[in-house]
Parts: C-alpha cells; sequence; structure tokens
C-alpha cells in the first residue's frame, strides 16, 4: 500500500489560495487543478494495482513474492520530482536532527518492516475478493487513530472512538460472510488466513504511518517536499532489496518462467500485468506525495480511504463481484467511521486557526503598545 501520513509540509494555514507552495507560485484555479490530478493519480492508481493484483492471481499467478515485489518496484519514478527539485528549496538539516548514520537505520527499518506489511497484502490479495479486500483496508483508519493516540499523543475523542468501533465493526462483517464471494479455489480456512493477513497489514502499515510521523517529528525535524519524498524512496528501496532476497532464498524465482507460460491470458499479458501493477502503485505515491505536499497528510489519508471504498465498487464493475447485503452495510459503516474521523479533523482544524488567529491579534496588540 502506498498512503502516507507523514506530517504537513511548511505551508500557509488561511484557506486553498494561502496553501500554495512557494515552490509552484501557482494562481487558486491552477492550484486546483494540481489538486485534483493528484486525487485522480492516488485514486486510479491505487484502485488500478488491486483490480491488477486480484487478474494476476486470477489468471494463474501464484508468487506472492512477485507480487510484493511490485508494490515497491517503481521507486524509481520518484526520483524525477525529487532530481528536478531546485536545491533552493531543500532546507538545511536541522542542528538538532539525529546523524545520517541513524537516519539511514531508520530507513533501513521502515523499509524491512514495509516488505514484510507488502508481503502480508500480497496474501490477503491471493485468498479474498478485491472488493473484500478494499473494505478490509479501509480499516487502517480505524489503527491510525490508535496508533496516533500511543506514539504522536493525539487526542482520542467520542468522535474518533466512535470511528475505530464502526470501522472495527464493519471489519467483523466481513469476517463471517467468508461464503459470498470467495476466489474460485479458495476454502473457508483460506478465506479466514487472508482476512486475517489483511487485517494484519492494515494494522502494520498504520503502524508505519505513525512511526514516519515521529521521525519527521523527533529525527529529521523537517517537513519539506524533498524530505517528504526520501521517506517513500529510500524504506521502498530497502523493501525492494529485502523482496528480492526472500524471492531468490524462497526459491520462487525458479516458477516464474513456468508462471508466465501457463499465465491463461498469454506470456505478453503476464509481463504487462506486473509492469502495470507495479507502475499503478507508483503512480499512487505519486499521488500521496503530490497532495501531501500541496495540501496536507490528512487530506492525503482521506483520499486514500475514499480510494478504498471505490475498490469494491470497481472489482464488482471488473470481476463482477457480489455485492450482497452484509458488504454494502459494511461499506456504508466505513464510510460512516470515516465521515466521524473527518469531522473530528476538521474540528481540531478550526480550533487549531482561531487559536492562531487569537496569537496573531495579542501580538499586534503588544507590537501596538
Amino acid at each position: 500500500m502506498a498512503t502516507s501520513d507523514i506530517g504537513d509540509p511548511i505551508l500557509a494555514k488561511d484557506g486553498p489560495q494561502s496553501m500554495i507552495p512557494m515552490l509552484f507560485k501557482l494562481n487558486r484555479w491552477q492550484w486546483w487543478l494540481l489538486v485534483g490530478l493528484n486525487i485522480f493519480f492516488l485514486v486510479a492508481g491505487q484502485t488500478a494495482a488491486v483490480l491488477l493484483g486480484r487478474f494476476y492471481y486470477d489468471q494463474g499467478g501464484s508468487s506472492t513474492l512477485l507480487a510484493t515485489l511490485v508494490q515497491t518496484a517503481g521507486f524509481p519514478i520518484l526520483f524525477i520530482p525529487l532530481i528536478f527539485l531546485p536545491a533552493s528549496h531543500r532546507s538545511p538539516t536541522p542542528s538538532d536532527a539525529l546523524s545520517g548514520k541513524y537516519i539511514c537505520l531508520i530507513y533501513i527499518a521502515l523499509g524491512i518492516v514495509l516488505a514484510g506489511d507488502n508481503l502480508l497484502y500480497s496474501y490477503g490479495l491471493l485468498y479474498l475478493s478485491a472488493s473484500t479486500y478494499s473494505l478490509i483496508c479501509a480499516t487502517q483508519l480505524a489503527f491510525n487513530a490508535v496508533f496516533a493516540y500511543f506514539i504522536n499523543s493525539q487526542k482520542f475523542t467520542p468522535l474518533i472512538l466512535n470511528a475505530v468501533v464502526i470501522l472495527s465493526y464493519s471489519a467483523a462483517l466481513l469476517g463471517v460472510n467468508e461464503s459470498s464471494d470467495m476466489p474460485e479455489g479458495v476454502t473457508k480456512s483460506q478465506y479466514a488466513i487472508g482476512f486475517m493477513c489483511t487485517l494484519a497489514a492494515s494494522a502494520i502499515y498504520s503502524l508505519l504511518l505513525s512511526l514516519m510521523q515521529l521521525t519527521f517529528q523527533k529525527a529529521l525535524k523537517k517537513e519539506t517536499f524533498s524530505v517528504v519524498l526520501e521517506m517513500q524512496i529510500y524504506p521502498s528501496i530497502v523493501a525492494s532489496i529485502v523482496s528480492v532476497i526472500a524471492l531468490f532464498v524462497s526459491g520462487q524465482w525458479r516458477t516464474l518462467q513456468g508462471e508466465m507460460h501457463g499465465f491463461h491470458m498469454g506470456e505478453v499479458s503476464y509481463v504487462m500485468t506486473v509492469v502495470w501493477t507495479g507502475i499503478c502503485w507508483q503512480v499512487c505515491s505519486v499521488g500521496v506525495v503530490g497532495l501531501i505536499f500541496l495540501v496536507s497528510s490528512l487530506f492525503s489519508n482521506v483520499i486514500s480511504t475514499v480510494a478504498l471504498v471505490v475498490g469494491p465498487i470497481a472489482s464488482v464493475i471488473a470481476f463482477h463481484d457480489k455485492m450482497n447485503g452484509v458488504k454494502i452495510i459494511a461499506m456504508l459503516s466505513a464510510l460512516w467511521g470515516f465521515a466521524s474521523y473527518i469531522y473530528q479533523n476538521y474540528i481540531d482544524d478550526s480550533r487549531s486557526k482561531e487559536l492562531r488567529r487569537q496569537m496573531e491579534a495579542n501580538e499586534t496588540r503588544v507590537a501596538a503598545c
């Protein structure tokens, strides 16, 4: 998965126009156009990647480690904006930030965890339909609230508690709905494994988000566009290396040629499926990074959660997945929990803006005296 919650970039805070980064010097409609483009990248990239992942398994693919690798192997795409970023916009490292050696160790640790998390997602998609998989992934918002409370010292309000309960209820509904849309050849025990792997992956990914935010706050001590990109790129490099090593150590690499020859849609389709899955994940990452920089990390997570709800609808169209009453209730519950979470953050943001205005007013009065 390619969403992120790693802190807001250094932007003004008084409306869309004032949130335009100095880097781009955009007017209002250009800013909205760029935001809309990044929303499209995130939603389309994430939805297409999940559908292609399910297509890979449906057509005879079986390598969970290859499916793990493609989730991060497209990281070189993110070097493009990093290379063209003017040096003047790369802020110096604060004197109290950790040394490069420790930052490197943090990136390695995050990358290893990311590789394991992607493997769990791969097993989840192997045993679940794309629609069920997407709905379970939506629980990451609830896990994120819990981890943010313990790791990032964020408040746990009644609205956040409501979101956690509702999203947990949504996942529980899907957990007892195993007989409705299991992929062909999947047993009830395998469905249970897929459910638990996806739920665990969502929890671990939420933990990663909180750890990334903690890294910005305590280790890097700055939040610029270049640092946001680096936080996406370097753990992805480590995760890709770990996935390649696991692919060879496990021996799964020996089965890839036979898998390609036996792919139902042909060898060319096999290669295109693998390549485009990797590209789609990185298109999603571009959207994530763009929204973090243009708006905020919260907004990026909001759109990512919306994409997870779009997934079931897309899978019904693409794969004719069953959308029964239980899944509809689960989707509506997920939207309810999502809305509660966002409304709480809207309240917090409004209070923060009001406090900032009061502080500015007090400073103005003091200066006038």
